[in-house]
Parts: C-alpha cells; sequence; structure tokens
C-alpha cells in the first residue's frame, strides 16, 4: 500500500482540531476547585469499592478498576505537584 505524503498531512490536518485540548472556560480558581473535587471523589469511589470487596459485596473486577483509576488520579496529583516545585524552583532560581 502506497501512501502519498501530501494525503497524510492533509489527514492530521483535518483531525489535529478535533485532538487539540480544549481551553477552560471560567475562572482559573473554579476550573481548579472542579479538578481537586474530580479527584477527592476519585479516591472516596476506591476507598468505597474497596470496603465492599472486603465485605464480599463487591466484584473483584470492579475493585480491580477502581484502584487502577485511584492510581491514576494519585500519579496524575503526583505529576502535577511535581511540575509546581519545578516552576517554582525556576522562579526562584531567577535573577532579581
Amino acid at each position: 500500500m502506497d501512501i502519498n505524503s501530501s494525503l497524510a498531512a492533509r489527514q492530521y490536518a483535518a483531525t489535529r482540531p478535533a485532538t487539540a485540548p480544549k481551553p477552560a472556560a471560567g475562572d482559573p480558581g473554579e476550573t481548579f476547585a472542579k479538578v481537586a473535587e474530580d479527584f477527592a471523589a476519585t479516591l472516596k469511589r476506591g476507598e468505597e469499592t474497596a470496603k465492599n470487596a472486603m465485605a464480599g459485596s463487591a466484584d473483584p473486577h470492579a475493585l480491580v478498576q477502581a484502584l487502577a483509576q485511584t492510581e491514576l488520579a494519585v500519579e496524575t496529583a503526583v505529576t502535577v505537584r511535581d511540575k509546581v516545585v519545578e516552576a517554582y524552583q525556576e522562579i526562584l532560581r531567577m535573577p532579581v
């Protein structure tokens, strides 16, 4: 199968807007609060699922899925924290 490079470039350009991140609407503080609430809700759902699994009333598949979502949320929060700390350290290194 021979693919023309200009065809590939056109297809990429056509799909680019669909995959581009959308800017957050509203106040950045509200957006951060929403993200924090979603993070807390994910942790709470994971904890509730784990408690139900220990009691024997939750499906093992649901437990694995909840733990994976919780792990992903924590890893994302740690990565964001690390980036914020790194940016703060860069600001401190700037000459005045």
